[in-house]
Formats: C-alpha cells, structure tokens, sequence
C-alpha cells in the first residue's frame, strides 16, 4: 500500500463498528503500535480526535502515524489473542515492552508409563504426564530429582520398559542403590507403582512423613550398630529438610495464584512477581519493561499480562492484582481458555493477600532502585550505541539494522546468514539463512549478491501481495555488510536493481580479523574503540559470523555423514552399520566372498552380491576417488566416523 496516498481521515469513515485489532505505522511504514478494540470505529477515531486527552505517549505516537490497518476479528476475546502474538511477533516502539522472556522449569513424572520416571521439563505439554512448577531454579529442581531417586529409587533411564526388560545390563543407579533396576525385572510393576505414588506425595509437600520415617529408620540402624545406613538416612534426612525449607507457606488454601504489583520511574519499569503454588510461595521473579512517561500502572500491568501469559506454559487459577485493569473479563476469559479451567483477577482489599500484594509492590521498588544505573547501561549498549552510529554516518531514525555475511570452505556448501538488530538489540526471530544455489565454488561476491537479491525480492513480493506481517516486509534503516568497498558495491547494486532506496555501511577489519571502522559513502570512518557504538558493531558483525558458521557447519556435517558402502544398490543404514560391525573395514569387506557376506546379520544373497560385485567386477574409476582417497590414508578410520 502507498503510504504517502493514505487519507487517513477517508479512512477513519471506513472503518467497521466490530472488534479487531489496528496496527498503526509511521512514514517508514514499521509498525509502531497495535492494540485492539470492541469497536475499531470508535477505537481508531479517539487518536485523532484533538478534544481528547490522550497522554504524552499517545500525543508522541500519533505525530508519527503515517496509515493504519485493521483485522476483523468476531469478539473481543479473538482480538486480545490476535493482539497478543502480533505484539509478540512485531515489538512495536509504542508498545509497552516486556524486555525479559524467560522459561521457567517443571518437575515431570511420566505416570502415563508403566514404570515411570521423574525429569526435569522446560514446557508442559499434553502428554498425560504430572508437572509440578514451575520454579525459578533450575537447581532446586534438579536437587529435588535427585533427592527422589535416593529416596524411591525410581529409573532415570529412557529403556521402554517392559519391552526392553532384560535386554542390557542394569545401569550405575543401581550399583548405587538408587534404582531397582525395574529393567531386569528385580521390581514388579505393582511395588514400583507404589514407590511413584510416595513420589508424588513428596512433590505434592508431603515432607512431614518423609522426615519422620526417615528418622525412625536411622534410629533403628544405629541401634542395630548399622552406622554407614544410619548417616545415610540423616543425610537424607537433611536434603529433604532443606527442600521443605525452601517452600514458605504464605496461605492455607492450598490454591495456585500468582502475585503480580509494578513499581515506575520515567521510562523504565518492573513488574514483581510471586509464584504461589499449593499454597506455597515457590519463588519470585521481577521483569523489567520500557514504558513511556507517566504511563499508569495499570496499563502497565495490563501489557504485562498479555505478552507474558501468552508464552508462559503454566497459568495459575487466580491472579492478584494492586488495581482492576479495565478489559478484567475480557483478560480472565482469555486466561481461562488458555489454562482450560477457570481464571480469577481480584484485587484483595484486607487480610494477608493485600499484604503480600504490598510486599511485591514493595519489592518491585527496591528492585527498580537497585537496578536503574543498570538500566541506563543497558539502554547505552543498545539505543545509545545505535544512536552514535546515526551521528557518524548521518542517518537518521535507524531502528533496523540487517547484516550479511557468507561462509563456505573452498566453496564447499556455501551459505550466507542474516541477521537482524532492533534498537540495538538482536531479534532472532527475523534472523534468516540461505543455503547458496545459483554461485559454484568460493565466489563470496556472487554468493552476496544472490543472498541480497532474494532476501529483498521476497521482501517485495510479500509486499505486493500485501502480506504486510510477512517475515521478509520489514525492510531495514541500514544494511550492514561484512567487509568493505566490494561487498558495499555489490550490496548498492542489488538495490539499484531492486529501486530501493537504503543506506548501506561496510563493516571492515584489520589484518588481525578484529573490526577497524566502517566503511560509508566510499570512504572509511574510524570508530573510537572505546564506544558504546564499537562495540555495537563488533556484536553485530560476530553475531552474523557466527549464524553463517554455524548453518555452514550443519550442512558441512550432513555431507559429511557418507561412506563407500552408501554408493551400493541394495546397502542402506541399517546393512552398512551391520558390516561395519562384522568387518570393521574395508579391506575386509572386499576380501569377503559372497556367502561370508550373506551371512551377516541383516545381510541376504541379493544384498551380499553387490557387495561383491562393487568391489571385484567394476572398474577402479568406478569407485569414486574421494574414496579411493579415504582407502589409502586409512579406510578404518573413515569408515567408523562416516557410518
């Protein structure tokens, strides 16, 4: 769509009286906020409407409005999901930003088993499993693992059992006493179920009993001079009373709530948060937002709610609140359909849960008055430094930032990488690779030029068909590009071609590979080492390095996983694994004659014919010579890496 051809206030009469979400964009045509509305026609219209008192964020963002777009959704409830995963997807400037996307850990009892096991989980899925969680420590998980397995002596192995029983030998936990080897069958299904049903009243709290039973027992080892299992219950004695210790119980009614309350100052915030789970506070965590100026705290809150409870895998059934925010129900209907049972917002006005939403408000302060010299060298790594690149190069209002680079060896499995920078700050859901199709051999000019090209046709494309959400729409301030003069050109010309019209800036290095200045406007401009705005740059140009690289190394891997014998009709995985085993190397497998071949598991007379035949009857040449190659300088050696 022409942006400069938008009328906005024709377009405001258009607009339909049903739900939806709008997303507004500036002269540049990035997306600068979206939210969602009951009515998008009476929504849309109060940003344009003079009368209103609109705040200083929404005064600053619509000077910059250059056109809107709109999605019709059929409730309100649709639009705040819509609304959710756009702002997730696009980080638009105007948006309250949750700056921290954190996962927290789960313990995970495969009950759906039949002898299940009890592991760490980063998400919780449908499976039929048991979570418990989440917590803020991973190590206090992995503690509370290991404290089961002393306990209960429940597997940590991934054998599927029974299928597998008696198949291999019993692993080092049982050596150890902290497993009953259910794999040889030591254990019957029922008495192991048994030991898992202990386990899940231990991780429910049940510790009270774990302590008292673990003491008598102590006391009867050391009556019976049994000392070494007397010291070995205390110990345990004493783990399970440090996890018990962890857990402060801050209500009695045994329910999952968290604790949300938010302390600001000018653009910076944070939001505290305190997981209580079973009646237990578990643990806390705060996160920190860029808000504008004298944003109230409830709206705050309510961005927080959105972004962060639309990629949290575990919502409670009650969220605490200092302030109701205005969209409440529309906010616990989408709670609730996320978590498939019922989800309360309240605001406790008495009693200990307004004084445990005062403590996370408490908290929340501290932690902003801790962390605001923090802060300030954050926002200097990343909108300081992109703002003294804007006044080396002259550029103005750069936001995105794209850079290049290729990778390959000696023209090997060329690659080129992409990487994108948003306000000084990596957004790797834009990043992209490209495996090189139309370059042969170690041409890293054509191999760029391909890269850019298609990178900016797709863009264009996406753009015609106007999929204005599309991964490649997003066209960036300034192009960054690994190298100088020559990539620079090849980067202008791509662009000419295109009629684009974006900046271009060469990142150069030194003979010792280590970034040197940039190279803008056929002349090259020194950095000061010690900026805020080299370092920037040395990020940007490591991190495109790395991303080509690592693509690089995964394709190089791929290829590198074959041997002679996959050259063979008739030799898949599974028969070159077996004479690999049998014989070891090649050598062997030529000297072989057809029965000795036929007689190798997974082998038969058709199979072992081949074999037979590839190594007696062709031709030499017919053996391809990066083979031959690997024969003379040690076949063993090769083979046992490649099969």
């Amino acid at each position: 769509m022409d942006t400069y051809n938008f009328d906005i206030q024709e377009e405001l009469k258009k607009l339909p009286g049903r739900p939806g979400v709008y997303i507004m964009h500036d002269e540049k045509d990035n997306i600068i906020y979206i939210g969602k509305a009951i009515s998008l026609k009476n929504r849309v219209r109060q940003y344009f409407q003079s009368s209103r008192n609109k705040g200083v964020k929404i005064e600053q963002m619509v000077t910059h409005i250059r056109r809107f777009e709109y999605i019709v959704t059929d409730s309100e409830l649709e639009a705040l999901v819509l609304e959710c995963n756009l702002i997730k997807e696009h980080r638009p400037k105007y948006n309250t930003m949750l700056m921290d996307d954190k996962a927290y850990p789960f313990i995970k009892v495969t009950v759906n088993e039949p002898f299940p096991r009890v592991m760490l989980a980063r998400k919780m899925q449908k499976d039929k499993s048991r979570y418990f969680g989440p917590y803020t420590s991973a190590q206090a998980v992995r503690d509370t693992i290991d404290l089961t397995h002393k306990l209960y002596h429940i597997r940590n192995c991934s054998r599927n059992l029974p299928r597998d029983t008696g198949k291999e030998r019993p692993c080092l936990s049982y050596y150890i006493k902290q497993c009953d080897a259910p794999c040889q069958g030591y254990v019957s299904q029922e008495e192991y179920g048994k030991s898992v049903q202990e386990v899940l009243r231990f991780l429910n709290g049940n510790f009270d009993d774990v302590i008292k039973d673990l003491e008598s027992k102590m006391h009867k080892a050391s009556e019976e001079l049994e000392f070494e299992k007397a010291i070995e219950y205390r110990e345990l004695m004493d783990s399970v009373k440090k996890v018990a210790q962890k857990q402060k119980i801050t209500d009695s009614s045994g329910e999952d709530r968290d604790v949300l309350a938010v302390a600001s100052k000018e653009e910076d915030a944070v939001v505290q948060v305190f997981f209580i789970r079973g009646g237990r506070l578990i643990g806390r965590d705060h996160f920190y937002l860029r808000i504008t100026k004298d944003e109230p705290a409830v709206e705050i809150l309510d961005s927080f709610i959105k972004q962060y409870y639309a990629g949290t895998p575990f919502i409670p059934g009650e969220l605490m609140l200092p302030e109701e925010p205005d969209d409440v129900h529309v906010l616990e209907e989408w709670l609730s359909a996320k978590r498939g049972q019922k989800v309360s917002i309240r605001v406790p006005k008495k009693g200990t849960k307004e004084k445990l939403v005062e403590l996370a408000a408490d908290n929340a302060s501290l932690v902003l008055s801790k962390d605001k010299e923090r802060l300030k060298r954050e926002e200097g790594r990343t909108i300081g430094a992109v703002k003294e690149i804007e006044k080396l190069l002259e550029v103005e209002d750069i936001s995105r930032m794209e850079a290049f680079d290729i990778s390959n060896t000696n023209g090997f499995e060329s690659v080129g990488s992409m990487v994108v920078y948003e306000r000084g700050r990596p957004k790797r859901n834009d990043y992209r690779k490209f495996k090189i199709k139309g370059i042969q051999g170690a041409d890293d000019y054509g191999s760029m030029r391909e890269v850019l090209t298609r990178r900016f046709t797709h863009g264009l494309r996406e753009r015609e068909e106007n999929k204005n959400l599309g991964s490649f729409t997003a066209f960036p301030d300034l192009i960054l590009m690994d190298g100088g003069k020559g990539q620079v050109n090849v980067a202008l010309q791509v662009l000419e071609e295109l009629h684009l019209n974006i900046p271009v800036c060469g990142m150069v290095k030194d003979d010792y590979h280590r970034t040197r200045g940039l190279y803008y406007h056929n002349e090259e401009i020194p950095i000061d080492k010690s900026s805020e705005a080299f370092r920037l740059i040395t990020r940007i140009q490591d991190e495109a390095h790395r991303f080509a690289i690592e693509y690089h190394r995964q394709l190089r891997g791929k290829g590198q996983v074959h041997s002679i014998l996959d050259d063979i009709d008739g030799i898949g995985p599974a028969r070159r694994k077996a004479l690999m085993r049998h014989y070891m190397n090649l050598d062997a497998i030529r000297a072989a004659t057809v029965e000795e071949l036929a007689a190798v598991p997974s082998m038969n007379g058709k199979a072992a014919e081949a074999v037979h035949q590839f190594f007696h009857e062709q031709k030499k040449d017919a053996v391809p010579e990066k083979h031959r190659k690997g024969e003379r300088n040690g076949t063993r050696r090769e083979i046992t890496k490649n099969c």
